[in-house]
């Protein structure tokens, strides 16, 4: 997936709300690599030359909670050269929530403190990987 992205692009979902193509790139790689199994089924795939979109389904334990998550996504994408210049996922980060963080999720889930601190880890989480690349020379 990784490989898909141009080196102009970017990438917004509820978690990672504004990576660069670095940042994409590194992100689908941590996922890929990450200890955790994650099953993905995509449907409603339609693209042309500038624009597609799908919708597409992660189905994975959550790490921290140890609590399963099934994630409903809309993709929509913008391409140049045949590579991917912007990609936006959606879904309902409430709902990831509650799956994610169970009692914690289901009570505070839907507050910004709650999703600005999920962020807040993501974003730590992926620098901590691509410095763990960069050390690695990768």
């Amino acid at each position: 997936m990784a490989r898909c992205y141009s080196d102009k692009a970017r990438f917004s979902d509820p978690v990672f709300p504004n990576l660069e193509a670095g940042q994409v790139q590194a992100m689908w790689r941590m996922f890929c690599v990450s200890e955790t199994e994650i099953a993905v089924t995509f449907s409603d795939v339609e693209g042309g030359d500038e624009r597609g979109s799908a919708r597409w389904e992660a189905s994975y334990v959550f790490p921290k909670t140890r609590r399963h998550v099934d994630n409903k996504i809309a993709a929509s994408f913008e391409f140049e050269g045949g590579l991917i210049v912007r990609h936006v996922d959606s879904f309902d980060f409430y709902r990831w929530t509650r799956m994610a963080l169970g009692p914690a999720g289901l009570v505070l889930g839907w507050t910004p403190v709650v999703q600005n601190r999920v962020r807040a880890q993501a974003a730590a989480q992926l620098a901590r990987f691509q410095e763990e690349e960069t050390r690695a020379g990768g």
